[in-house]
């Protein structure tokens, strides 16, 4: 293993090799994953997952993305690869998780030494080494089951409801006198157990609950993301669009009347169209052609329904900007920060009360070729500690009733929360 790097240092002499792997469909590969430095990206049990570091980099402030990205096309460039397979996600891979902030926080830039990958009935293994020298290949076998957690506790972060509750309600009188027209608050919740607790567990239950999402791990970040941030593959780029929700009931006669509700509603609508709107005018530079959709679609997961918009376009400039360049123009959309942009992040700042580290913002995996998928880290939490600090945020508009918003909040707190009980 190699230390993690800083900008300006040394690039690694990366050595990859990509050959097919022979792995029983009904094997997850989540179960894959030993303790040592774990990493998934995982959805409908395709996607990838690796352990061990063969290098890594670490950075933060304004120039993060940028940093990250240099340091890739430079190892890229260097790098002697044998891609037996030619699949995305085949031959040098990284997976990144990034700070919401500007200037709070540290992003990260992870290439494992082992990466398997599933896609459409293919399965592949990746060894990557900052040696010069191929490593060999190690044998692929279901890794010793983590242990459930045990005892947990959940404590209010840095706010509790009450607190949460006024400063929504603060957020919403500064909306109606015209300073913003949307602004995303979140709260956190510390989790706790007689032991420290096994990530893997949370990510074996997150794949099973939630297949819909895309359940990620990268340098003690994880959760089950529904929103996709940015996917770039061969000249298409994607982004999925998710504001305006509703708690499911588990009825399903009633959730069906709930999310019509959802679809007519102006309040989620209001929010919803901000969203969208960032995301296309981010996006449009970047692409020969888009497709907006004109309405949304309602999006059903286990514990909440969102209003969902699938954003389609052609890159033109593949080239010279990657898929996390693309994350980066896109960050912070107004799903996550608000509208205006500028103006939301200063409040959140101001009122929120808590420094969101990586959570809400780009989390993901990005190949050679600068191909990728990166999601948002949202229905997320971190390791810190001996504790595990979970997210949820709620986009806040002129009609927002801070109770509701409280109640929308804890809904979003379900997936990892039930994610770290026993069974």
């Amino acid at each position: 293993m190699t230390n993690a790097a800083t900008p300006g240092g040394p690039t690694p002499s990366l050595v990859a090799r990509t050959v097919a792997l022979d792995l029983d469909v009904a094997t997850s590969l989540v179960s894959l994953l030993p303790s040592e430095h774990p990493v998934a990206w995982l959805r409908r049990g395709e996607g990838l997952v690796g352990w061990g570091q063969a290098t890594a980099l670490r950075t933060s402030g304004p120039t993060r993305f940028a940093d990250a990205d240099k340091w890739w096309s430079e190892t890229i460039a260097r790098a002697d690869v044998l891609d037996e397979v030619g699949e995305p996600g085949t031959g040098p891979v990284c997976f990144g998780t990034f700070a919401f902030s500007d200037h709070r926080g540290d992003s990260v830039l992870v290439v494992p030494s082992v990466v398997v990958g599933r896609r459409g009935g293919r399965a592949w293994l990746t060894t990557l080494s900052a040696s010069g020298v191929v490593a060999p290949l190690p044998a692929i076998a279901v890794a010793e089951a983590p242990r459930a957690p045990t005892a947990v506790s959940f404590a209010d972060g840095a706010l509790n409801g009450e607190q949460w509750m006024s400063a929504v309600a603060d957020a919403v009188a500064r909306i109606s006198v015209g300073e913003l027209e949307k602004v995303v608050l979140a709260r956190d919740l510390v989790a706790r157990g007689s032991e420290p607790i096994d990530v893997r567990w949370p990510l074996h239950r997150l794949t099973e609950s939630y297949p819909m999402c895309w359940t990620f791990h990268v340098d003690d970040m994880f959760g089950a993301t529904p929103e996709m941030l940015v996917r770039r593959e061969r000249g298409l780029v994607t982004s999925r669009v998710l504001a305006g929700t509703i708690r499911r009931t588990g009825d399903d006669s009633r959730d069906l009347a709930l999310a019509a509700t959802l679809a007519r509603s102006s309040k989620d609508l209001e929010e919803h169209e901000y969203a969208v709107r960032s995301v296309a005018d981010a996006l449009e530079p970047h692409c020969s052609s888009m497709n907006v959709p004109e309405a949304p679609f309602v999006l059903h997961l286990p514990n909440v329904m969102h209003l969902a918009t699938d954003v389609n376009g052609v890159v033109h400039d593949a080239a010279t900007v990657s898929s996390l360049r693309l994350a980066e123009a896109l960050h912070p959309s107004a799903a996550v920060g608000g509208t205006p942009s500028d103006v939301a992040i200063r409040l959140i700042a101001e009122i929120e009360g808590m420094d969101r580290g990586r959570y809400a913002g780009p989390v993901g995996w990005m190949d050679a070729h600068g191909d990728g998928e990166w999601g948002i880290a949202l229905r997320s939490a971190a390791v810190e500690g001996d504790g595990i600090r979970l997210f949820a945020g709620c986009g806040i508009v002129a009609d927002s009733d801070p109770e509701a918003e409280l109640a929308e909040a804890q809904a979003k707190f379900v997936p990892v929360r039930d994610a770290l009980g026993g069974l």
